[in-house]
């Protein structure tokens, strides 16, 4: 074997090295937050099926409060990872600072709106008025996380960019066991009843933003803020809180087509949370080497590595498509077990049965499309992302939805496939953006300088 193969190989063994170095960690972090959702669907099925259903709706309110603290993280991390293993040691502390100032605000922001404004939002849909009930006092309490969880979310990130990742996993170690802990404490043996599912996660999190910032502390100094590096950060973000947008409210819509079901539409509306909670042990992975993938392209096209820069996002994709790839052969070999466990009506089980057998087969296709983004996303280019994700959802998941489901009247199973469909769709324009490597060189290099 000759010189250039031999350091060709070697190259290729420490870009997988540092793909999984990068991966297991946040992967396992993933696998935290699968473990407390299931929790929670599990404490909220132990009260019936109206307050799972509510629960089902309440989180996915929540994700859309907090689009844009998932979106700062994202740019967050696109800024950080490049400045972090630049000559820019200075412009790289004044990016933390800037970010964690940005996030507490919004944070703040987010957290009095939705106190103030979750029983009338809850209120302006059409779902039936047994989830409204629950669904109400479960936001109100949700909205007191925000603030810590738009902090706790670009800590993370600051920890992930700068070669910290096993402290942001101790975090969230920290967090989920006390999540889980106080998911059996506070409804069972308190007056908090099922608010209490909520209230684990606002004392959980509040907890870990605390220790996130401990671990933070020396990259802070609050009289390094610049107006020029949030701008800078926003950005890249602001197409990121988009795409959570469009995503995050094209599943309260599918929620909403749900209910507009003329038969069980409360048992399939629980069965779809059930759905997403098992879904989330395979996309765990996917989710976690997207992030990996953001953190080394990103710190790839720091040191100007620009060819290592696309090999390692591939590389990274594969492993994580061959991960989920298994995982959803075991949770479909086991899907009965798995839903039955979540609750104790049969119908609700049926439905997530179905679910399960039909929406899965599209998840290694997903994967391969969340973790060639997450590597876009580090390169700073969200905004081809966000279309592209906004185009599957509202152009073909919710049209397709309505259409085979409602008018058609062909019922929730023509709605699991109409979404599969938009995962291919997706998948197919991620993959067609990543391999012009356009998102290379289309960045503006003033955006990290």
């Amino acid at each position: 074997m000759d010189l250039k193969n031999m350091l060709n190989e070697t190259k290729l063994r420490d870009m997988i090295r540092e793909s999984w170095s990068l991966s297991w960690p946040i992967t396992l972090i993933m696998f935290y937050e699968f473990l407390i959702g299931l929790t929670d669907v599990y404490v909220a099925g132990r009260f019936g099926k109206d307050v799972q259903a509510a629960y089902g709706l309440a989180f996915q309110i929540y994700f859309v409060f907090i689009i844009l603290g998932i979106a700062l993280s994202i740019g967050v991390v696109s800024v950080t990872s490049r400045l972090f293993t630049s000559d820019k040691k200075s412009d790289f502390n004044t990016a933390v600072n800037s970010s964690l100032a940005a996030a507490a605000v919004l944070g703040l922001i987010f957290t009095a709106a939705g106190i103030l404004f979750s029983k009338d939002l809850i209120n302006a849909m059409n779902v039936p008025k047994e989830v409204k009930l629950y669904a109400i006092p479960f936001t109100t309490v949700y909205s007191m996380a925000f603030l810590f969880d738009y902090v706790l979310m670009s800590t993370n990130g600051i920890l992930r960019a700068s070669a910290m990742v096993k402290k942001s996993l101790y975090v969230m170690t920290v967090v989920c066991v006390m999540n889980v802990a106080l998911n059996f404490i506070l409804p069972f043996a308190t007056p908090l009843g099922f608010k209490g599912i909520a209230a684990a996660t606002v004392a959980s999190i509040f907890t870990g933003c605390i220790l996130s910032l401990f671990y933070t502390r020396r990259l802070i100094s609050v009289f390094k803020i610049s107006i020029s590096m949030v701008k800078n950060i926003f950005n890249i973000s602001w197409p990121s809180g988009l795409l959570q947008a469009f995503w995050q409210t094209g599943s309260l819509v599918l929620f909403l087509i749900l209910s507009m079901l003329p038969k069980n539409n409360v048992e399939i509306m629980a069965a779809l949370t059930n759905g997403l909670r098992i879904e989330s042990a395979i996309f765990l992975p996917a989710f976690a080497f997207n992030m990996a993938n953001a953190v080394i392209v990103g710190n790839l096209l720091g040191k100007k590595e620009n060819p290592d820069a696309f090999r390692g996002g591939l590389i990274t994709a594969v492993m994580g498509v061959v991960i989920v790839t298994i995982l959803t052969i075991l949770v479909m070999l086991n899907a009965k077990n798995i839903a039955g466990f979540l609750s104790d009506n049969n119908t609700v089980i049926t439905q997530s049965v179905k679910y399960i057998y039909i929406a899965l087969i599209a998840e290694p296709i997903m994967a391969w499309g969340v973790i060639l983004g997450g590597g876009l996303n580090g390169a700073g280019d969200t905004w081809s992302v966000m279309t592209i994700t906004a185009l599957s959802v509202w152009l073909v998941r919710i049209p397709l939805s309505y259409i085979l489901g409602i008018y058609l009247g062909l019922g929730a199973t023509a709605i699991w496939w109409a979404m599969n469909i938009s995962i291919l769709v997706q998948a197919i324009l991620i993959t067609r953006r990543y391999f012009n490597k356009r998102w290379i060189t289309r960045i503006p290099s003033s955006v990290y300088e």
